[in-house]
């Protein structure tokens, strides 16, 4: 799997607690909605701006792209763009920081990870997460951002070569990734000082959610990545992308704790018995995949841990999970909620 589709590619009380808040210091859309105080009230909140499926971009006017700019980019090269006014993000967690940062009305296409209601109608320009390098020329754009798991090579050559520029990032993988990348977006795109209020924003709404812990809980939590018609069947350790968003949530990772050094691991009886989560989490359709919380106790070793036994499964969206991107504190705010009840 590439690391960026993994996730599959992920956010006080300042959000007028996550029902539609801008950063900035705005104030949320709907006033009227009451700030919620508990980790069950925020995770509600979460949930339903979830459901939305929409992006709440920073408060006031757009920026305006101050141009040309030069920047680094994550292959080695120094790209220089000078006209934002036709953006192609290939990456969905990309594409959702350029819509937040007020930018969304000069996205000319999508890749098949930008799930978001905004993005909907755009040309999708990946075939199976490939790139079409012809998909993107078509759209003319002024300026590509992908990221280093973006390919097929030759595709992002081709487009370079049209004379495009391609600023490319490196992949976010934890909670620190989500504003290196905004501050690297915004910059590449002329527009520095939107990328500090949306970076402020988002560590506002981050601390918020983390001080919704209750104290004293440290459930260990197994994050499982499954496709049950591919027979993949896999448990995260380090690196998983998944291991910062449950140590952000209070929690522990179990495949870490258990000394799985690798993002994945082929999932074994042996290695859940060592892991011995509490809770397990994965993505909804790769619980769909394998029959439901039904289907996932069946498969050997899963219904011996306290997880299974308890049936304490917790499952979120696919592209919003590991999305990395200004979500990411819906996210935590549900865990905080999910993974500590008793």
């Amino acid at each position: 799997m590439r690391a960026s589709r993994r996730r599959l590619a992920v956010l006080g009380l300042t959000l007028a607690l996550l029902t539609g808040a801008c950063g900035g210091g705005g104030s949320a859309p709907d006033d009227s909605a009451p700030a919620a105080v508990s980790a069950s009230e925020r995770a509600a909140a979460a949930e339903k701006q979830l459901a939305k499926n929409t992006l709440v971009p920073l408060q006031g006017e757009p920026p305006t792209p101050e141009l040309p700019v030069t920047v680094d980019s994550s292959d080695g090269r120094e790209v220089t763009v000078e006209d934002a006014s036709r953006i192609l993000p290939l990456n969905g967690g990309v594409a959702e920081i350029v819509f937040t940062l007020g930018l969304g009305d000069h996205v000319v296409g999508r890749d098949i990870t930008a799930t978001f209601a905004e993005a909907e109608e755009l040309p999708q320009v990946t075939k199976a997460h490939d790139v079409s390098a012809e998909s993107v020329l078509s759209l003319r754009p002024t300026v590509v951002l992908a990221d280093t798991d973006t390919g097929p090579k030759e595709a992002i050559d081709q487009i370079r070569d049209a004379g495009v520029p391609v600023v490319v990032l490196d992949p976010a993988t934890e909670l620190s990734d989500v504003t290196t990348r905004t501050t690297r977006i915004a910059e590449a795109l002329g527009v520095p000082e939107a990328g500090k209020a949306l970076n402020k924003r988002m560590n506002d709404e981050l601390a918020a959610a983390r001080a919704a812990v209750p104290k004293g809980s440290r459930p260990k939590v197994a994050f499982l990545y499954m496709r049950g018609s591919a027979a993949v069947y896999l448990i995260g350790g380090k690196g998983s992308g998944a291991d910062s968003l449950v140590e952000a949530a209070g929690a522990v990772d179990a495949g870490k704790e258990a000394g799985l050094d690798k993002p994945f691991t082929p999932i074994t009886s042996e290695a859940l018995v060592r892991a011995q989560p509490d809770v397990i989490l994965m993505m909804t359709k790769g619980l769909e995949s394998v029959g439901g919380i039904d289907g996932l106790v069946q498969i050997p070793g899963i219904g011996q841990t306290p997880a299974g036994m308890n049936r304490r499964v917790v499952d979120m969206e696919d592209g919003v999970l590991l999305g990395y991107g200004p979500r990411t504190s819906l996210v935590i705010d549900i865990l905080v909620d999910r993974i500590h009840q008793t």
